[in-house]
């Protein structure tokens, strides 16, 4: 299964890797892309619900990277107004496991 980090500038302008253990990152953010915090802060816990749920169904346990990934999106989410803009900066594959 590929997994993958990707990237994004928060309003302050820090740029922050996170985790995905599944490529389905893709189907719910594109690099380039502009968000609202509120917005990119379901779009990436959804993501990343689902790819832990792909990893159960796959090895028969959920992915606990997956959940925290989803922790610290919304940990750091916290810190700015919700309607501040949040950009997608890049996807990068990691590796894929047989």
């Amino acid at each position: 299964m590929p997994e993958m980090n990707f990237a994004v500038r928060w309003p302050d302008g820090t740029v922050r890797d996170y985790y995905s253990p599944s490529l389905v990152i893709h189907d719910h953010l594109t690099v380039g892309e502009r968000l609202s915090v509120t917005e990119f802060r379901a779009r990436a816990t959804d993501a990343l619900t689902e790819a832990g749920e792909r990893v159960r169904a796959r090895y028969g346990f959920l992915c606990t990277s997956a959940a925290e990934t989803a922790a610290q999106v919304t940990s750091a989410s916290l810190a700015h107004p919700g309607d501040a803009l949040v950009e997608v900066v890049a996807m990068r594959l990691l590796k894929e496991h047989p």
